[in-house]
């Protein structure tokens, strides 16, 4: 499960065998996890969550989404 950021109590990251799907990040506090989508952000789906913090993590995704997409693409191998 490679780590693309933490930033405060959030964990982002994938799994090695994510590759087949489209580019996508999971988030982790504690027992919480979502998954969401790249380009454009949007949720795929919540465990744990509130709505409120959802909209937070959703905030924060879209702040860093090149960021997210870069080590995505850069992990894949995947060419621009």
């Amino acid at each position: 499960m490679p780590t693309s950021l933490r930033i405060g109590p959030y964990r982002f990251f994938f799994y090695a065998g994510d590759r087949n799907e489209p580019a996508h990040t999971h988030v982790q506090r504690d027992t919480a996890q979502a998954k969401f989508w790249l380009a454009p952000v949007r949720l795929a789906w919540n465990r744990g969550f509130s709505a409120a913090e959802l909209r937070r993590i959703e905030r924060l995704a879209e702040e860093n989404e090149d960021r997210l997409l870069e080590i995505w693409n850069e992990y894949f191998d995947i060419g621009e």
